[in-house]
């Protein structure tokens, strides 16, 4: 349907944004391509059209980019993050570039109705994180025929203002609020405040000359995907730095594919440089337990990275914290494969599953944020979805609230296709027709018919 253009014009604009923040050129394309990726992933087509802005670009590197850039359709990405960590001038400028980027991703083969929504809300996380203005919905384009959503025109994901001016640095206060603030998680709170409490003392009776024991500040987090856990992780990197027991406070979320190399001994490198890029930060690993997973322990790639993160982490001990996360008995068997992690992971913190209720005010938070509104009706019909939803240990928790938004988003655009002048009220209202394909169908039908 369409040319890889409008995702290369994205990424010369992003590019020069990252040259004058100072981001490698390599790191800052990797990330925006991924994010792409993503973001298209359900697009007919899209692996052909990503290929063609990427030399030498395959459909199996699309699909490996879409893995990694998964985790940045509702958070900052790594290279914002670490740009909003050292107060850079330019973060809410490479917002405003990934946002582009989202939109851009919208131009990738023939786009369904979620790759509308997916990239409305990958780049209203981008802008918010960076202290830019939100999305503005009303600026995206409806589909324009019955069977696919129209992409979003580059303006829609990139209506954003840079905040000019430097925002000072966050108590550990106003970090430990936000963190009350989260829907749910009510162990997982008092675990953290407690590890805060402990910290605070531990550095007032060392600047006072007393002895103190040595308390790792390593933690893994064990829970089902979409239970909060990158979040809290990216709270618990500020709380440190606000400590005053991390430099930069930055969080790099990996996983074994971004440890692990092709051969014997570059994964030592590989490793060891991604480490790097987490100094004076939080290196949080998901599901880490893949590291060592397997019929007879640790494959030797596995246990390089491994043995190199141990190593790591001990000439490290001091300007950096690690946090790994996965399901819980997989992680249990992760910390007991190596005396190295047992001696430095030993606090746990368990997070649950939310409830309904909680899964209704994130998905309520999710279409605020991105300045969508859900009536009534729409609430109701998403308590109905998860009644008739298993909630096996593939339940996605948060991460399937913002899968419904998205896809809904998708469907709040189809709906407005054919109304030329919508009010405000028709932009933002996301109504119980657009949770599910109900409408789309009966539609179908009426035209087979």
């Amino acid at each position: 349907m369409s040319t890889a253009g409008g995702l290369q014009d994205a990424l010369s604009g992003l590019l020069t944004v990252a040259a004058r923040a100072g981001v490698a050129e390599d790191a800052a394309r990797g990330e925006a391509l991924s994010l792409a990726a993503a973001l298209a992933e359900s697009a007919p087509g899209a692996p052909a059209d990503w290929a063609k802005a990427v030399p030498g670009g395959t459909t199996q590197d699309f699909f490996d980019a879409a893995v990694r850039g998964r985790r940045w359709r509702g958070a900052p990405t790594a290279v914002l993050t670490e740009l909003i960590a050292n107060s850079s001038p330019e973060k809410a400028a490479y917002a405003e570039a990934l946002a582009e980027i989202a939109s851009a991703a919208c131009t990738l083969g023939e786009p369904t109705m979620r790759v509308v929504g997916n990239a409305s809300v990958a780049a209203a996380a981008q802008l918010q994180a960076a202290g830019a203005r939100q999305l503005q919905v009303g600026a995206i384009t409806p589909p324009a025929d019955a069977s696919h959503a129209a992409p979003a025109p580059a303006e829609a994901a990139a209506s954003a203002e840079a905040v000019e001016t430097a925002e000072p640095a966050k108590t550990v206060e106003e970090l430990l609020g936000e963190l009350d603030e989260l829907t749910g998680l009510a162990r997982v709170k008092q675990e953290v405040h407690r590890q805060v409490a402990v910290l605070r003392v531990e550095k007032l009776r060392t600047e006072a000359g007393l002895k103190s024991p040595t308390i790792t500040r390593h933690l893994v987090f064990v829970g089902n995907p979409g239970t909060g856990k990158t979040t809290v992780a990216r709270l618990v990197s500020g709380i440190y730095k606000a400590l005053g027991l991390l430099s930069k406070g930055q969080l790099i979320e990996v996983d074994r594919s971004e440890l692990v190399a092709g051969y014997l001994g570059q994964t030592a490198t590989k490793t060891a440089e991604v480490v790097a890029s987490a100094a004076g930060g939080v290196l949080f690993i998901d599901e880490a337990y893949s590291l060592t997973a397997g019929d007879t322990g640790a494959d030797q790639y596995g246990r390089e990275a491994v043995d190199t993160l141990v190593k790591e982490m001990e000439d490290r001990r001091d300007d950096l914290v690690v946090i790994v996360a996965g399901y819980p008995e997989p992680m249990e068997a992760f910390i007991a494969a190596n005396p190295g992690l047992a001696s430095r992971f030993r606090t746990t913190i368990e997070f649950e599953n939310y409830t309904d209720d909680e899964l209704t005010d994130i998905l309520t938070g999710l279409a605020e944020a991105s300045d969508y509104e859900l009536v009534p009706e729409s609430l109701d019909k998403f308590r109905e979805i998860l009644v008739a939803t298993p909630r096996d240990s593939s339940f996605g928790n948060g991460r399937f609230a913002r899968n419904v938004l998205e896809a809904a988003i998708g469907r709040h655009a189809w709906r407005l296709r054919d109304v030329t002048a919508p009010t405000t009220d028709q932009l933002r209202q996301i109504l119980a027709e657009d949770l599910t394909d109900e409408q789309i169908e009966d539609e179908d039908q009426g035209d087979q018919a």
